[in-house]
């Protein structure tokens, strides 16, 4: 026991005079190689957004696309409205027009379902005619879609959605396809005149004419040619009356006017504008002359049996050239111009009296 206290003793002694002896801490070592990361902490909560910055310049723009009725209505900035808007512009030709003997339907309903008659008889024809390049008697097509003339027969509407819808449909001159050679260009009433103007004229063989139908003669509306001075039967020549040289626009000079009258009947007015003065149609008594000339003409024709009076049509039979002349020229005057003479009144007298002359 004493010896292992001793021993004891001496190794205590040993450590503290070793710790005594020791020198200085020397310098640290290099680090040794790091060691892997340990696994990340929770994010923390994200700070205020900072201000935005400028914005950057517009990119190109892309492409159109296809424009629809609807973008077409949008492009042209409203543009219906030049038409449709709380005016009368509209209503105010769409009422007189109603009233009108094209308006009213009648021709339509008359004549318009029939493939050789409907090129003019019916609205929706009249256009199509017109956009084939055709006339009356050459157009090809049947009768479908019958309309009565309307705003959309003699105009472009919703074409350009713009007033310049209010454009006619045609205003080329016109060759009269019964009469050789024979060309209708009076401005505006050049539309008319695609309609108005003689389906045929008289023929004669050996000189006999075979008056071989009530609806014989040229056809209704031949004011064109009338206008013109051509048309009747018979030796008479005529030449263009000073309503065809020397109103503007012709027909819509007349029936139209400045105030764009839609019934197409004419005004004493529109007559002031080259007469002054006038009260009425018979101008310089020229109504009053050719009502009486045609009052003759008709008792000559009921004398002679070949005008039906009871009927007020012409009796079919084969007639020398001369008196078919006659009824001819009362057919054209009396019931297919209308004008009692307005249109043209020297040739219409001329035509009147060589016809009296041949039934004497």
């Amino acid at each position: 026991m004493k010896r292992k206290l001793l021993l004891i003793s001496l190794v205590v002694f040993a450590v503290l005079m070793l710790a005594a002896c020791a020198g200085a801490e020397g310098p640290a070592g290099p680090a040794g190689p790091e060691g892997p990361a340990g696994p990340a902490g929770e994010a923390g909560p994200a700070g205020p957004a900072g201000p935005a910055g400028p914005a950057g310049e517009a990119g190109p723009a892309g492409p159109a696309g296809p424009a629809g009725e609807a973008a077409m209505i949008m492009a042209s900035d409203l543009s219906c409205t030049e038409c449709h808007n709380d005016t009368a512009i509209i209503t105010g030709k769409k009422a007189p027009w109603s009233t009108s003997v094209h308006g009213s339907g009648t021709a339509a309903e008359y004549a318009g379902g029939r493939d050789g008659c409907t090129g003019c008889h019916s609205g929706a024809s009249f256009s199509k005619m017109v956009a084939a390049g055709e006339t009356p008697a050459t157009y090809s097509g049947t009768a479908a879609d019958v309309t009565h003339q309307d705003c959309r027969t003699c105009h472009q509407i919703h074409v350009t959605y713009t007033s310049e819808d209010w454009a006619l449909e045609t205003t080329a001159p016109v060759a009269l396809y019964a009469i050789e050679g024979a060309t209708f260009d009076g401005g505006n009433g050049n539309l008319c005149a695609n309609c108005h103007q003689p389906r045929t004229t008289m023929t004669a063989t050996d000189g006999v004419v075979n008056w071989s139908s009530t609806h014989y003669g040229p056809h209704h509306g031949p004011q064109s040619a009338m206008l013109l001075g051509i048309g009747g039967a018979g030796p008479v020549e005529g030449t263009p009356s000073g309503h065809y040289k020397e109103v503007e626009n012709t027909c819509v000079g007349c029936h139209l006017g400045e105030n764009q009258n839609h019934t197409f009947m004419p005004t004493v007015a529109a007559c002031a504008e080259c007469h002054e003065g006038v009260e009425n149609f018979d101008i310089n008594g020229v109504q009053t002359e050719v009502a009486e000339m045609l009052t003759q003409l008709e008792e000559a024709l009921v004398a002679k049996g070949m005008w039906d009076l009871e009927a007020d049509e012409p009796v079919v039979g084969e007639y020398p050239e001369a008196e078919a002349a006659a009824m001819w020229n009362y057919v054209y005057i009396a019931h297919e111009d209308k004008s009692m003479g307005v249109h043209n009144a020297e040739y219409t007298k001329a035509l009147l009296q060589a016809s009296l002359d041949a039934l004497q």
